[in-house]
């Protein structure tokens, strides 16, 4: 099990930037492809982006493809959600999550809640008018 903490949310106006971090601790970070999703007020939570283990391959969901984009940094155990170009609708609470690499195979498993194992907290984003 990895322990998933989220920080970077806030209070911004659309067109501004945000970057989200989640730190891990509890296993070897290398061990985990990781993922961040949303989920908005009265919706349920929806696929943001992922990155395989050694972070060579990404995906980003169509509705931020361009705007926001993940990274990693295996020696800080640190995943990160740069959002540019912020929306109102982009406002959600964003939850990290992990996943033990050998089942992630393909986009679809990148994009499924069930395929991650742990799963931080969540930080919430608020983009205004």
């Amino acid at each position: 099990q990895v322990q998933l903490e989220e920080s970077g949310g806030g209070l911004v106006q659309a067109g501004g930037s945000l970057r989200l971090s989640c730190a891990a601790s509890g296993r070897t970070f290398s061990s985990y492809a990781m993922g961040w999703f949303r989920q908005a007020p009265g919706k349920e939570r929806e696929f943001v982006a992922a990155i395989r283990w050694n972070g060579e391959n990404t995906y980003h969901a169509d509705s931020v493809k361009g705007r926001f984009t993940i990274s990693r940094d295996n020696a800080k155990n640190t995943v990160y959600l740069q959002m540019n170009s912020l929306k109102p609708e982009d406002t959600a609470v964003y939850y990290c999550a992990a996943g033990l690499r050998n089942k992630f195979y393909s986009f679809i498993r990148y994009s499924t809640e069930s395929t991650y194992d742990d799963w931080g907290r969540g930080t919430q984003v608020t983009v205004s008018s």
